[in-house]
């Protein structure tokens, strides 16, 4: 499945993004006068391949769930217990991002690809374990190369399911006590950088804490590959096995799937930027489908955003994570398709266009 989908991925159509400026170029208003907009408008279309392009409702947004051996070694103060009784708010409709999801239209969904307990079922979330929780990565990698392919191809499905099921763009969500420093570890092998240039605060770590995180992540990259730094990419889901989350490369394989089948999907914090750096390393032209809704407090989100040329939609000051910066940027996103469809040109309102020069 996955050497399909990276078959699948193709380059923006530039035809329709011409035609995209053209009709930008006719449109009651100053040329430009929408700013960032317009680009995006113009890179939705390439990315659809159809002048305008589809209009962005449903919106769909995937959770995807799991935990961290790596918390063993007291990177955070939170209880792993956290993570499943965050996905049970969740479902439960009590989150953050629920109260966002409502006000903005977005169907939220739950995908458990590694959360350390056994999740009873219920409506809203997909039970698709590959098993519980990560391993250590400071001692092994964190997955198996099998393991790390399967919850890949969660990932995949999932963006299938639900663009089969009509969502036109998808949104990325995540939840994982521990998973700032897998992908504060992902983020420093991807791009080249010091660790303690990638790492945060989390969930509002102490400094002690905090300098405990960064060298874990120095153990864990000295372990399993000196040799990245400066060539990450020659096996990415190498290091995405070694050091990532099961919800990483589920939002990899779920940032793919939405790439394969020309669907924008909206990225939100620092773990959905180490999953985008991934995603690149494995198919460079998927970074045409993704969209930075925000820019994370978190620095290592501004490293990868940086090295992937994505400018972020908002600056809300966000670490909340859950998808909550990517629902609040959904609705710009999906207006700047809108425009295109139902804004009048000069010729059909009657209004004068600017004279020649």
């Amino acid at each position: 499945m996955l050497g399909l989908t990276i078959e699948a991925v193709r380059p923006l159509d530039a035809a329709a993004m011409n035609q995209a400026r053209e009709l930008q170029a006719r449109l009651t208003k100053p040329a430009g006068s929408l700013g960032e907009l317009e680009e995006l408008s113009v890179r939705l279309a390439g990315l659809s391949a159809v002048c305008p392009p589809p209009l962005l409702e449903p919106a769909q947004l995937a959770i995807f769930a799991g935990d961290h051996g790596v918390h063993a070694q007291g990177v955070t103060p939170w209880p792993q217990e956290v993570t499943a009784q965050m996905v049970g708010n969740f479902l439960a409709g009590g989150a953050a991002v629920n109260a966002l999801a409502r006000q903005t239209g977005v169907t939220v969904t739950v995908v458990d690809v590694g959360v350390a307990a056994d999740l009873p079922p219920a409506d809203g979330l997909i039970a698709a374990k590959v098993r519980h929780g990560t391993r250590d990565m400071t001692v092994e990698p964190a997955m198996t190369r099998a393991e790390a392919q399967a919850a890949l191809e969660v990932g995949i499905q999932t963006a299938h399911a639900m663009i089969d099921g009509g969502a036109r763009v998808l949104l990325t969500g995540d939840m994982g006590i521990g998973n700032t420093t897998a992908s504060a570890a992902l983020i420093s092998a991807f791009t080249g950088r010091e660790p303690g240039m990638v790492t945060g605060y989390g969930t509002g770590i102490d400094a002690p804490t905090h300098l405990r995180k960064v060298e874990v992540i120095r153990q864990a990259l000295a372990l399993h590959g000196p040799t990245w730094h400066g060539e990450p990419a020659s096996d990415p889901v190498a290091v995405l096995a070694a050091l990532g989350g099961l919800e990483h490369a589920g939002l990899v394989g779920f940032i793919l799937g939405a790439a394969a089948r020309r669907v924008p999907v909206v990225l939100d914090g620092v773990i959905a930027a180490a999953a985008a750096l991934t995603a690149v390393a494995i198919v460079p032209s998927s970074r045409d489908a993704m969209i930075a809704g925000h820019q994370s407090v978190e620095p290592g989100a501004s490293v990868a955003l940086s090295q992937l040329e994505l400018n972020p939609l908002l600056d809300l000051g966000l670490r909340l994570g859950e998808g909550t910066g990517a629902v609040l940027a959904y609705p710009i996103v999906a207006s700047a398709v809108r425009v295109l469809h139902e804004m009048a040109t000069f010729d059909s309102a009657g209004v004068a266009a600017k004279a020649e020069e």
